[in-house]
């Protein structure tokens, strides 16, 4: 790692992709104390003001460290896509300082280095349509409906990679690769940054997030759900973050905190199998980090 470290170019842009709980937030702000810039978050669930502890977003002793962009500034209810992310990390570059970009959402990453379509907003109607289809038919039947060139494309796994590509088939008449067909050019081609994607060894990353959703536990992501469940909507973006509707089910009494926190470890270690399987497709013109 200190040889990695010693290699990179201060002047460049640094973007650090890597599964959850990999260590690559730590690596990002070592990076920016050592050598200046901002850590800026490419994670779509630590852009959320409710989810400080459970998405494992950067404590506020450790933003005092040094700068921050992109945390815990979308409320709860709102919309928020890679478009809108994009956006505002346009107005970050434009600050001057050298971006550390830091996260674990691979669209993210491959929206900025790639480009992005610019996909009309889907109406509400069409949402609550396939909410509505999810919940009474489940992901098959979703996936079912989509076209063979976004199919082939997204994780048909992650129900909120399929829903948005059915919402955007459904509403526009095109498939969701049609838009992306006619990308815009990317903020950060990747032949102009210092790309790199950690691959921890899967045991261990297991045993990190065990560890770490304890700690989680132990730190009070059970109040920050506790404090949500007013109101809960399952469907929202950011009631998906990993573990909180596995506590929200111990809330209100249907499992007991056990269960809750053996079935969080369980979706964590699945979505970061989903992750891997993500930069392991789609990012293999990145630096590729062995852990530990």
């Amino acid at each position: 790692m200190e040889n990695l470290l010693a290699g990179i170019p201060k002047e460049r842009p640094v973007l650090i992709a890597g599964p959850t709980a990999s260590g690559k937030s730590g690596l990002a702000l070592r990076l920016v104390e050592e050598a200046g810039g901002v850590v800026v978050n490419a994670d779509a669930l630590q852009v959320y003001d409710c989810w400080r502890v459970l998405s494992a977003r950067p404590s506020a002793a450790e933003e005092a460290r040094a700068p921050h962009r992109l945390y815990g500034h979308v409320g709860r209810e709102e919309a928020y896509s890679v478009g809108h992310w994009l956006r505002e990390m346009r107005a970050v570059l434009a600050e001057g300082l050298r971006p550390v970009i830091v996260g674990g959402t691979g669209l993210y990453f491959t929206a900025l280095t790639e480009g992005l379509a610019e996909v009309p907003e889907v109406p509400a109607e069409v949402r609550a349509e396939a909410d509505a289809l999810l919940r009474g038919e489940g992901l098959a039947a979703m996936v079912a409906g989509l076209d063979a060139a976004t199919a082939g494309r997204i994780d048909l796994a992650n129900p909120a990679r399929v829903q948005r590509a059915w919402e955007v088939l459904r509403a526009t008449g095109r498939g969701l690769a049609a838009w992306q067909a006619g990308a815009q050019p990317p903020l950060l081609p990747l032949a102009e940054v210092t790309p790199l994607v950690l691959r921890p060894d899967p045991e261990w990353l297991g045993a990190r997030i065990d560890a770490r959703f304890d700690a989680m536990i132990e730190g009070g992501a059970l109040e920050e759900v506790r404090a949500a469940l007013p109101g809960w909507q399952p469907g929202l973006p950011s009631s998906r973050a990993i573990g909180a509707p596995e506590l929200v089910a111990h809330l209100r009494g249907e499992t007991s905190l056990a269960e809750a926190v053996a079935l969080a470890k369980i979706a964590s270690r699945q979505y970061a199998k989903r992750q891997r399987t993500w930069f392991r497709n789609r990012m293999k013109g990145w630096q590729a980090v062995a852990l530990p």
